[in-house]
């Protein structure tokens, strides 16, 4: 390929001339979410997102107490036993994996949302493919080229990226530390993100050193494209005047090279101080496939999982704490997410297989801390294929931040996100929203869907009571599988009552899930012939 070929293919796609910390740093200059938190209302929110690669086991993340007995039976080598299990302040339904003690901590705080039971209709249990759907925002059935957050600054920026950097947004929309560019900061028209994988560190950057390159005809070559790199990058500078107008950080870091996620976070707590009107940075953690192996033998709360979550942990506390030392705790916002969640019943293998909903956190001290949603419920006894029930849509918690944190429009989010998603008190009030914490769970202690008989055979009655406006009314298999959606529409407030018809169905276990508002329960069904 000639040199010139090889430029016009390749340089567009750096951004930095080296990497961060060790880590490749891609900016997003265009991506849908970033801009939109740069032209946003309150202009100096950053949103953090924590990718947990390989999915995240949430019955032993967030361990739910009430349900121990049934749990244990399901999980007779994998449950922490429950003398282990960290408190949360509030309840004593739920608790938290014993590596946990720095969200814990953060949680006690009022510093973290725990949202139960996330995940989406009919889940897909390849990486590949559940991946994509979280990052582009996507049903099961639907494939899109598109990120939630790039189609958002799309709308925002149509004519992106002509005329960029300019004074009023001089720096990168969007920052990755990382080898992948997030399709969730992909425009619908085109690739806005460029991204970098030379061998520099952060720290090298900052401090004027290059690595050598070698004395052979393609190191004269590498030596070419990194001047050319030089020049041609707008960003770099700006970068670099951040990181240097910061020369001290919270001394609670682990050592550099002890723990990735933190290595990774201390450089965005450090450009966000140093100055970037950078909204939204991506960082990630890997590991969590644990099919095999996920704990000790013999000791259940040790183990690969645990090591996981203890870096997890130990990443955001000291995160947070940073923030705090800096004073710049106000406008942070993170959230963790993963592709999918583990099944209920432990595998031959000491390990979990592909599941479907699982707990995400939301940390932050503009967060409204709690839970949100109620612990699944596990039955007496579980096959093999069970999955945790989805209580809330992933595409709500998107919908939520961007409404509340990002201050988009209400009108706005359904031509972003392609549906309507319902809204979740995470945020405090009085940043863009003032939706109170306890509508999420205003009918926690009431019976908003039930059906008779239960467990039937060909048909039963629903019943479901509404405050009035959209219901939603959706029932899945034990593996959350969407089977049937009977309820979609404006009602009038009060009691309902459809009658639903077993449409071969095979025997077993369903949840019948009601959607109103802020408010949804999800019920046992059960299938007998």
């Amino acid at each position: 390929m000639k040199r010139r070929d090889f430029l016009r293919k390749t340089v567009p796609a750096t951004v930095l001339p080296g990497l961060l910390n060790g880590y490749s740093f891609k900016a997003f200059s265009s991506s849908p979410l970033v801009q939109a938190l740069a032209n946003s209302v309150l202009t100096d929110h950053v949103l953090v997102l924590i990718q947990l690669n390989g999915g995240n086991d949430g019955l032993n993340t967030v361990i739910p107490l009430d349900q121990y007995s049934n749990l244990s039976a399901a999980r007779p080598n994998l449950l922490i036993p429950d003398t282990q299990v960290l408190p949360l302040y509030g309840t004593t339904a739920t608790g938290l994996h014993p590596s946990m003690t720095g969200m814990q901590q953060l949680f006690n705080d009022g510093k973290v949302s725990i949202i139960q039971g996330v995940g989406y209709p009919s889940p897909n249990f390849s990486h590949f493919r559940s991946t994509d759907i979280w990052l582009t925002g996507a049903d099961t059935s639907q494939v899109l080229s598109s990120g939630w957050a790039g189609r958002y600054l799309n709308y925002e920026y149509p004519n992106f990226p002509t005329g960029y950097p300019n004074t009023a947004m001089p720096d990168p929309l969007a920052l990755q530390i990382g080898s992948t560019v997030s399709l969730a900061l992909q425009g619908p028209a085109a690739s806005m993100g460029m991204a970098i994988s030379d061998p520099t560190s952060f720290y090298n950057l900052i401090n004027g050193i290059q690595d050598p390159a070698p004395n052979t005809p393609a190191g004269k070559e590498l030596t070419y494209i990194r001047q050319i790199s030089q020049q041609s990058q707008q960003y770099s500078s700006v970068i670099l005047a951040a990181a240097n107008n910061i020369t001290q950080q919270s001394p609670n870091y682990p050592a550099t090279g002890v723990n990735s996620l933190s290595d990774q976070l201390k450089i965005v707590s450090r450009l966000i101080a140093g100055g970037l009107k950078t909204r939204v940075y991506m960082v990630n953690l890997g590991g969590f496939d644990t099919h095999s192996a996920q704990v000790d033998s013999g000791s259940a709360a040790t183990g690969d999982h645990a090591e996981l979550l203890t870096k997890l942990s130990v990443a955001v506390k000291a995160f947070m704490d940073d923030l705090d030392f800096l004073g710049i705790e106000d406008r942070v916002v993170g959230m963790t997410f993963s592709e999918f969640g583990r099944r209920i019943k432990e595998n031959a293998s000491d390990g979990t297989d592909h599941g479907a909903a699982a707990p995400m956190f939301v940390f932050g001290q503009p967060v409204q801390s709690g839970l949100v949603g109620t612990n699944p419920v596990i039955p007496s006894t579980v096959a093999v294929s069970d999955n945790v029930p989805m209580q809330y849509d992933f595409r709500s918690v998107y919908a939520s931040i961007l409404e509340d944190w990002f201050c988009v429009p209400n009108t706005d989010l359904s031509s972003i996100l392609l549906n309507n998603y319902q809204h979740l008190p995470l945020l405090q009030a009085g940043l863009c929203s003032t939706v109170d914490t306890h509508e999420i769970n205003s009918g926690a202690g009431i019976n908003l869907i039930s059906n008779y008989p239960n467990p039937f055979s060909d048909s039963t009655y629903i019943t479901f009571k509404t405050g009035g406006g959209h219901t939603l009314v959706q029932i899945f298999d034990s593996e959350g599988h969407l089977i049937k959606t009977p309820v979609d529409g404006e009602y009038v407030a009060g009691e309902h009552k459809i009658w639903f018809e077993n449409e071969n169905y095979a025997s077993g276990l369903y949840y019948a899930r009601f959607q109103n508002g802020t408010v949804q329960q999800v019920r046992n069904m059960m299938i007998a012939k």
